[in-house]
């Protein structure tokens, strides 16, 4: 069952960020990784992981971690292509011009 895992990691600088990216990375099951979070100091894990080592594994290689929620991972939903509107219909009227005259289109 795929989990939705968030964990706050105390990183201040992006070579922590790069540390706990790869951190979390080789844990297998893992299917993505973002950092989340006004500071960027939350981990949003998704994917088939124990919670409690991939958190004790960023503990022991990176910095205090903390975990902060665990919660089914839902699917995005699709979006349907709209179907676009058929163009409008062009009436040329050549009747009353004369040859020289650019010939304006008409949209019906």
């Amino acid at each position: 069952m795929k989990q939705k895992i968030v964990i706050r990691v105390s990183m201040n600088d992006e070579k922590s960020r790069s540390k706990a990216l790869r951190t979390v990375v080789a844990v297998s099951g893992v299917e993505s990784v973002a950092l989340v979070g006004a500071e960027r100091n939350q981990l949003e894990v998704v994917g088939d992981v124990d919670a409690v080592v991939l958190t004790s594994a960023l503990r022991k290689k990176v910095a205090p971690a903390e975990l902060f929620s665990v919660g089914e991972a839902k699917k995005p939903e699709e979006k349907k292509a709209e179907t676009p509107a058929p163009p409008s219909q062009v009436v040329w009227d050549w009747s009353y011009y004369p040859q020289n005259v650019y010939h304006y289109p008409i949209f019906l």
